[in-house]
C-alpha cells in the first residue's frame, strides 16, 4: 500500500488530471511502496505511455513544476519510463503500485 496521506494522494490525483494526458499511467515505487518510508521520504513516480514511448516534449517538466508549486509536503521524484535506463526497469517492476492506470488509447477501426 502506498504510504501517503489521503489528502496528499487526492492532491496528487488532481495534479495528474490537470497536467498529464489521460492515457499516461503513473506508478509509484521505492520506499513509499516498499514499506520503509519515513515522514520525510520522497515519493518516486514513473510515467508510462501506452506504447512506452517518451512523453511529448515539455509534458514531464510541466508536471514536475506543478508538483513543486503544489502544497504537497514531500518531494516527488518523477521519471519518464522511456527515458530511464533499461537496467533500471527491473527494479521498478519488482515492486510498484499503480497510482493511476491510464486510459488505453482507442483503437482506430481499419
Amino acid at each position: 500500500m502506498l504510504d501517503l496521506r489521503p489528502k496528499d494522494l487526492t492532491l496528487l490525483h488532481d495534479l495528474m488530471a490537470r497536467h498529464l494526458p489521460a492515457e499516461v499511467a503513473v506508478w509509484a515505487y521505492g520506499s513509499r511502496v516498499n514499506g520503509n518510508a519515513y515522514e520525510g521520504s520522497d515519493l518516486d513516480l514513473v510515467l508510462r505511455t501506452p506504447d512506452l514511448a517518451a512523453l511529448p516534449a515539455g509534458r514531464l517538466s510541466r508536471f514536475r513544476e506543478a508538483l513543486t508549486d503544489s502544497n504537497l509536503p514531500i518531494f516527488v521524484d518523477t521519471h519518464d519510463w522511456a527515458l530511464l535506463p533499461e537496467s533500471f526497469h527491473p527494479r521498478i517492476l519488482a515492486r510498484y503500485e499503480v497510482v493511476r492506470p491510464g486510459v488505453p488509447a482507442l483503437a482506430v477501426p481499419a
